[in-house]
């Protein structure tokens, strides 16, 4: 099978070190893009890109140990992956990190820890960390129970979120709503857009 001129251009970048075309040739051979659909390369780019630190490598190598995909399952080795990726802040990362936290998979199960990683992830607009730091605030797991705040990143993930995820998400905002006293469902939809709004202009 010959390589298209784009794919031989990243392969010979790959070969050279460059850990961004490490990461899509990885990816190639994980979708078979243009190549055959091979795990154990994808693998091998993945982790050579994820050793330089390529937050989206690590990130994908991570979810692969999580789910035993082209490796053994290991859930520590998925939790070590993404907390490299989210100490150089990656959302997606944070949010995997604290979901490793709040189930005990691959570390002690620790509800303050999930919540510190949601927050962060949360703050930089990802809609499922939104959703559940609402859980947290709405449980009172890992913080003070807190239905205004709950109702507040409910709302929040429902205005990020992928439309299939969108009605799942608002109805956690009007179920929390019933626990609420109409002032109190008022000051969270401000707080609501009064983060939106700072973070529009943020980004």
């Amino acid at each position: 099978m010959n390589e298209s001129t784009e794919l031989a251009a990243l392969r010979v970048k790959a070969n050279a070190g460059d850990g961004g075309a490490q990461y899509f040739l990885g990816v190639a051979y994980a979708i078979g893009q243009g190549v055959p659909q091979d795990d154990a390369q994808a693998v091998a780019w993945c982790r050579k890109a994820a050793e330089q630190g390529f937050v989206a490598a690590q990130v994908h190598l991570g979810l692969r140990y999580a789910t035993g995909q082209g490796v053994p399952q290991d859930d520590a080795q998925a939790v070590a992956l993404y907390r490299k990726a989210a100490d150089q802040g990656h959302a997606d990362a944070q949010f995997l990190l604290g979901t490793k936290y709040a189930d005990g998979l691959g570390v002690p199960q620790d509800d303050a820890l999930a919540v510190l990683w949601y927050r962060k992830a949360a703050e930089q607009g990802n809609a499922r960390a939104q959703r559940n730091f609402g859980d947290a605030y709405a449980n009172g797991q890992g913080v003070p129970q807190d239905y205004v705040e709950a109702h507040k990143w409910f709302t929040l993930a429902a205005s990020r979120a992928p439309a299939e995820n969108q009605k799942q998400f608002a109805d956690l905002s009007d179920d929390t709503a019933t626990f609420m006293t109409p002032q109190q469902i008022a000051d969270a939809q401000k707080l609501a857009r009064e983060w939106l709004a700072a973070f529009e202009q943020r980004n």
